[in-house]
């Protein structure tokens, strides 16, 4: 341990009367805020006797973690006044709202952010009025909240959030509470595995507190319950240096709790500096934690009515329910907050006299730029595409990897934005051919090294866990506090962590009400081994649900992308690496496929989101079958598509017709975006209806393969002119371990269905549609005995490529 930590520790440690008084003075204060925001309306200094006319309406909020929130906080700043750390603070028990808004006054942050909100009796009354009340703010810790990463609403997630905003940020920890209630959920049981890829000598520090005060709800919590031994032996398993800090004395408990923080900030710094200086070489820390027992609802009603609140379930939410309209309550609410004293908190004008207890305004956690990341945020450095495109001369004569080409763009990203970028996948790089970032890093792993271990190091910034809640809340943390990445999963593996893409979507919503939080980079999310694809797997690992979630959200920070090949996958993926405040979903299998577009081509086609493959189809002008009048606009059917294997499954139906039945007029539209299927009104990406008419026309019937639940694209589409003319295929729930081509006839939307579709919805039938028809069927039943009988595709469709009538 160095001297000059040595020397803070000691510091820390042993707090004089006059600063644990001024600790004491701090928490009070913020706990008076807290149940001011929970009850009054009016009278917020209690300068005149309460009555109900002073008390909501309505009194929403959780009083009980609050108490042990405020109280971390105090300490936490105590430390960063003491020390000159960098810190941001992430409240688990999110419902703990009000404390966190109360710091954050008492720091002027607040005030600085809301400047109506001032720091006055005035201004307190509106702190007051404005929580869990129309117009005003949420209860818990939202985007709203000065000083924020993490959502409260996102019950498991504290501790990935935690550990993703220190990646890369040397001089940041992050102070992670966790409440007993959430520390049940699955995502957070997992979580503590974050010290086993946190490398000390390049990443911050997280500081855990789980706080155990054995209640949630309506009932008491199991590591609450559990016997402290068993609770310590859990956590030391975890890799975690335990420190345990229990009571509801004062000032005891300023005091120990003083020294508990003062010895982990003192660890924390050894392990920093011992790794900066070469001396931890392959050794993981044992970082600590602290376990925190306080009674639920410290410092509030005993009892009620004759029955226990503090310390039981029952102080979680508003521990007094009926104070308007009981004279009994309302003067236990009054003792209550009165016995914070707020004359001695708050002058005569209502501000407040514990100033001397924040950090420096550039230290407040409330005030943090790590909270505010889009403050922090650098473009990355992205090479030209030239050097990972496909050579496309003719369209649909080579297969490639789609995503191998993405793999060597992201190995170059990495090269060349060393500390602002992270790919976050569950144990699925090399399977999703992203392989060629480990060119550039590692994996990251702080466990021990064998000799057999293939691109592992403590260095490493590959970011692997086989837990999709980890990688993708390790993404969050480190996209909020300004950097950039993409998490890469399986398709169907997306829907574990699905609730989480759905809450940074609506907090980047929120964000942008807020003219004070700076758009932080994108979050990006790569889909691969799709439903159309997954062999060897079957139907358990077969669905596309995690568009449809995004779709049905559908707010204005939603993204979702089809690239159907290499070239339109490189353009999407520059793009969405590039921007901001945005939920970008990318869907694009990994295995060989068939390529369409020149590079030029598909970052023109993806710059518009949809268009018309004019090669693909056959009503070019001059080039009109027997019977259209020349130069006429309108095809008989237009054959649409989204999605890699629809794509390649509408491209062949086209040139089925086009070979069988020239006299059929198709039109082939690909979408890469879909959110321009939208009206524009209802989405900024919607095509005007002008361009929506020019690719589907206003009356033609529309053929579309779609690579999700057919009910999305009719949703996307609501509101354009007749849209029962769209006849959706897409994924229909029909799997199993079968070849590529099979899960296209058992969700028909094969080729050949497609032409049976594009027949039945032309207006006028040419000659020969029937005996088409009856042919696409002896195909199916063809292809049905052959796939059984052999265990593979037809080879005609195997080695399917676009005739050379087409190009």
């Amino acid at each position: 341990m160095t001297k000059t930590v040595a020397r803070s520790y000691v510091d820390l440690a042993r707090p004089t009367n006059a600063e644990v008084a001024a600790l004491d003075a701090w928490w009070r204060a913020a706990m008076y805020l807290t149940v001011g925001q929970i009850y009054l309306s009016d009278n917020a200094l209690l300068r005149e006797p309460l009555t109900s006319a002073h008390v909501k309406p309505r009194l929403l909020g959780h009083w009980g973690t609050s108490p042990g929130l405020a109280f971390v906080y105090a300490h936490v700043s105590r430390m960063i006044r003491e020390t000159g750390q960098q810190a941001i603070y992430l409240a688990g028990p999110g419902h703990g709202g009000p404390a966190l808004v109360a710091a954050s006054w008492l720091e002027g942050t607040y005030t600085e952010t809301y400047p109506d909100i001032t720091r006055d009796a005035a201004g307190m009354q509106r702190l007051f009025r404005q929580f869990s009340t129309p117009g005003g703010i949420p209860s818990h810790v939202s985007v709203t909240t000065p000083g924020s990463i993490h959502e409260g609403g996102e019950l498991g997630y504290v501790l990935v959030h935690a550990f993703g905003a220190v990646m890369d940020n040397p001089d940041l920890l992050a102070l992670a509470v966790v409440g007993d209630g959430e520390a049940e959920t699955g995502p957070l049981e997992g979580s503590w595995k974050g010290i086993s890829f946190l490398d000390p000598a390049r990443d911050g520090a997280v500081l855990p507190v789980l706080h155990l005060n054995d209640a949630k709800i309506s009932g008491p919590t199991v590591l609450g319950r559990k016997d402290p031994a068993e609770v310590r032996a859990l956590f030391t398993g975890h890799g975690y240096h335990v420190v345990e800090v229990e009571g509801d004395d004062l000032p005891g408990m300023h005091h120990r709790f003083a020294a508990a923080l003062s010895d982990c900030w003192a660890r924390i710094r050894e392990i920093q500096v011992s790794a900066r200086a070469g001396g931890r070489a392959g050794a993981r820390p044992r970082w600590p934690m602290i376990v925190l027992r306080t009674p639920k609802g410290w410092t509030g009603p005993r009892e009620v009515d004759g029955v226990r609140i503090e310390g039981t379930f029952r102080a979680h939410q508003v521990p007094l329910s009926g104070v308007r309209e009981n004279p009994a309550h309302l003067e236990i609410l009054a003792d209550w907050m009165r016995s914070y004293r707020p004359e001695e908190l708050f002058d005569a004008a209502g501000r407040p006299t514990t100033d001397e207890s924040n950090p420096p305004e550039a230290l407040r956690m409330s005030a943090s730029p790590s909270a505010n990341g889009g403050l922090l945020t650098r473009d990355l450095v992205l090479r030209d595409l030239r050097e990972y495109a496909v050579d496309v001369s003719t369209p649909g004569t080579t297969q490639v990897e789609s995503t191998r080409r993405l793999g060597r763009m992201l190995r170059d990203v990495y090269l060349d934005n060393p500390t602002t970028f992270r790919l976050f996948c569950p144990d699925e790089t090399n399977s999703n051919r992203l392989g060629d970032v480990f060119d550039a890093s590692d994996r990251a792993f702080m466990e021990p090294l064998v000799d057999d271990d293939e691109h592992l190091s403590h260095h490493g910034r590959v970011m692997e866990v086989l837990s999709e809640h980890s990688c993708h809340g390790w993404l969050e943390g480190y996209t909020l506090t300004g950097r950039h990445g993409l998490f890469a999963t399986y398709e169907a593996f997306a829907m574990v962590s699905a609730s989480q893409t759905v809450q940074h979507s609506k907090r980047l919503e929120e964000s942008r009400g807020l003219a004070w939080r700076a758009p932080v980079p994108s979050l990006n999310v790569l889909l691969t081994s799709t439903a159309w694809r997954n062999d060897h797997n079957g139907f358990s690992h077969q669905g596309p649900g995690l568009i449809q979630v995004m779709l049905t959200h559908r707010g204005a920070v939603t993204r979702v992308y089809l690239p159907p090949d290499a070239n339109c996958l490189l353009s999407v993926a520059e793009h969405c690496l590039g921007s901001r405040g945005y939920v970008n979903l990318i869907v694009i299998d990994k295995q060989p496929q068939l390529q369409w577009l020149d590079l030029d081509d598909a970052a023109a086609h993806c710059a518009v989101g949809a268009g018309v493959w004019s090669w693909a189809g056959n009503e070019l002008a001059g080039n009109e079958p027997a019977g259209h009048e020349q130069g006429s606009a309108a095809p008989d059917v237009v054959l649409a598509c989204a999605g890699d294997t629809p794509t390649l499954e509408t491209v062949a139906a086209a040139q089925i017709l086009r070979e069988r039945l020239p006299a059929l007029r198709t039109r082939v539209v690909n979408v890469v975006d879909l959110m321009t299927l939208v009206r524009p009104r209802d989405h900024p990406h919607g095509l005007s209806p002008a361009a929506f008419e020019d690719l589907f026309t206003d009356s033609v019937d529309v053929v579309f393969a779609f690579h999700g639940f057919p009910g999305a694209v009719h949703q996307l589409v609501h509101g354009r002119p007749d849209t029962d003319r769209f006849h959706v295929r897409g994924f229909i729930e029909q799997g199993t371990t079968t070849t590529p081509f099979d899960m296209t006839v058992l969700n028909k939307v094969s080729r050949f269905d497609l032409v049976i579709d594009a027949l039945n919805n032309t207006r006028t039938p040419p000659p020969g549609a029937e005996k088409l028809k009856q042919w696409c069927l002896a195909k199916l039943a063809e292809h049905h005995a052959y796939v059984r009988t052999h265990m593979q595709d037809l080879p005609e469709i195997r080695d399917w490529r676009v005739a050379d009538s087409t190009r």
